[in-house]
């Protein structure tokens, strides 16, 4: 089991993709994405496994949620700084977290 405290030191931020870009290297199909987390947290990158159901062009503009407070990990010659939420079917497929309207970037999930 998890305690409070522990469930508090996840810092899951909402940011706006402003890039998607193909990754190539990538043992498994996945995107390199830039986000904006604001000015307090700024401008993060990761990849992300979620070709199945989202587009390049799709995810440019969408906010999402994220984790922004896990050691960064190196994926191939890419450095991922933050983890994408979603909901993982059976089939691997990722549905994106995300807030159900506009809100500013950088605002915690609590």
């Amino acid at each position: 089991m998890l305690t409070w405290e522990e469930f508090e030191k996840t810092e899951m931020r909402v940011g706006t993709v402003l890039e998607a870009n193909d990754f190539p290297e990538a043992r498994k199909p996945a995107f390199q994405l830039t986000i904006d987390f604001g000015t307090e947290i700024g401008i993060r990158k990761t990849s992300a496994q979620i070709t199945k159901r989202y587009t390049k062009e799709v995810l440019v503009g969408r906010q999402i949620v994220a984790v922004v407070n896990f050691p960064k990990k190196q994926i191939g010659k890419f450095m991922s700084e933050c983890l994408v939420l979603g909901a993982v079917g059976q089939e691997g497929d990722v549905i994106l977290l995300a807030p159900d309207f506009k809100v500013e970037n950088g605002l915690r999930i609590g």
